[in-house]
C-alpha cells in the first residue's frame, strides 16, 4: 500500500499537479473520509485506526486511543477544546518512553517502540476527521504526548516537514510545539532545521540534584549543559511541574531565577495531575500564584497552565494510565 504523505509516490501515481492538489486538499487539509476523496484515495495506506474514546464530563478534552495497525500497538492523543473557541491537539511520538521521568504514567511503561513519521501524522488525520464532524477547525498541534519526542528526531522532523508543507497539511509554524525532556545536542539540530517550531524543555527544576530525581536522564543531559545551549534556542518555554515540598521551596525560586538568568523564556507553571504510579501531591493554586509572581517581578512572562481531561487520564503526564473508556462504536 501506498502512503499519502509520499510526494515522490504521489507523483508517480499521479502526473497531473491539478489531480494531485485536488486530492490532497480533500484528504488531508478538508480530512473528508477516504470514500469521499476523488480517486485513487482507497489506493493509500492508513497506519493507524481510532479504536477508542473517552470524553471529559467538565472540561473540552478528549482523549483518543489509536492502534498501529502494523503490531496492534497503541497509543494516546488529546484533543483540546479550549473555552476561547480555538482547538489544539496533542500528539504522541513513541509508544511508551525511554525517559522514565518518575512523575509521568507514561514513563513507568518503558519504551516498546518509536512511531514512524507516518503514524504521528494519521493521529493528526484521524483527529481531524473527528473535529471535522463537530464543525471545528484544528487550530494548535502539540507533540508532547507519549514519548520523548527527540529521542525519534528523524521521524518528528519528517513529520513536522509534512505538517508544515503548503501540498500537505500546511500548519504553519506559529502553531506547532514540540516539547523535550531536554537533549541539548538534537535540541540545537532541531533550532537548526525548525527556526520558528516552539520548543519547549520540560525543566521541572533548576537543581541538579532534584532534577535528577524526578528525570533520571539529567545526570547525562546536566543542567550546566541545558543553560550552555540556551541561548542558540531563542524564545522558548521553559515548562515547570509544581511538586508539593519537592521544587516550590524559596531556594527552588531562587535555582530558577538563576538558571533563567540572561534569557527571555516563557515559563510555563504546571499544575500536577495525580495518576496511580505517581508519589507526588500538585501544590495549591496560591501557591502556584505566589511563585509565579515572583518570575513576573523578575521580568519574565508566566503562565498557569489548567490542565484539561483529568477526569479521563488526559492531562499532562497522565497519558498511558490504564482508565475504563468506551470504544468508538459504543
Amino acid at each position: 500500500m501506498k502512503s499519502i504523505y509520499d510526494i515522490q509516490t504521489l507523483e508517480k501515481r499521479i502526473r497531473d499537479p491539478y489531480q494531485r492538489k485536488k486530492l490532497l486538499n480533500a484528504y488531508l487539509k478538508k480530512a473528508l473520509p477516504p470514500e469521499e476523496c476523488p480517486e485513487p484515495a482507497s489506493e493509500f495506506f492508513q497506519g493507524m485506526e481510532l479504536v477508542e474514546r473517552h470524553d471529559s464530563k467538565t472540561d473540552g478534552a478528549t482523549k483518543l486511543v489509536f492502534q498501529c495497525v502494523e503490531d496492534g500497538g497503541k497509543v494516546e492523543a488529546v484533543v483540546l477544546r479550549i473555552a476561547s473557541g480555538r482547538t489544539s491537539l496533542c500528539i504522541s511520538s513513541q509508544i511508551g518512553c525511554a525517559a522514565d521521568c518518575q512523575f509521568c504514567a507514561t514513563g513507568a511503561m518503558g519504551l516498546t517502540r518509536n512511531l514512524t513519521a507516518d503514524e504521528m501524522l494519521d493521529q493528526v488525520l484521524l483527529a481531524k476527521r473527528l473535529l471535522r464532524e463537530e464543525g471545528r477547525r484544528l487550530r494548535n498541534i502539540v507533540i508532547m504526548g507519549m514519548g520523548e519526542p527527540l529521542h525519534n528526531e528523524t521521524n518528528l522532523f519528517q513529520c513536522l516537514e509534512t505538517l508544515r508543507d503548503p501540498r500537505f497539511f500546511n500548519i504553519s509554524e506559529n502553531h506547532l510545539m514540540v516539547s523535550t525532556v531536554g537533549i541539548p545536542d538534537a535540541m540545537l539540530r532541531f533550532r537548526e532545521h525548525f527556526p520558528a517550531i516552539q520548543l519547549a524543555l520540560s525543566l521541572h527544576s533548576a537543581r541538579q540534584d532534584i532534577r535528577e530525581k524526578l528525570m533520571p536522564i539529567a545526570r547525562f543531559q546536566t543542567l550546566k549543559k541545558l543553560k550552555a545551549i540556551l541561548p542558540d534556542l531563542g524564545n522558548s518555554m521553559i515548562e515547570y511541574l509544581m511538586l508539593k515540598d519537592v521544587n516550590d521551596s524559596p531556594e527552588d525560586l531562587a535555582a530558577l531565577l538563576d538558571f533563567l538568568q540572561g534569557t527571555n523564556a516563557h515559563i510555563n507553571l504546571i499544575q500536577f495531575n495525580a495518576h496511580p504510579s505517581a508519589k507526588y501531591k500538585p501544590v495549591s493554586l496560591d501557591a502556584r500564584k505566589a511563585f509565579g509572581d515572583s518570575l513576573k517581578n523578575a521580568g519574565f512572562k508566566v503562565t498557569l497552565r489548567y490542565s484539561l481531561g483529568e477526569d479521563i487520564a488526559a492531562a499532562c503526564g497522565q497519558l498511558g494510565e490504564k482508565k475504563e473508556i468506551r470504544t468508538v462504536s459504543d
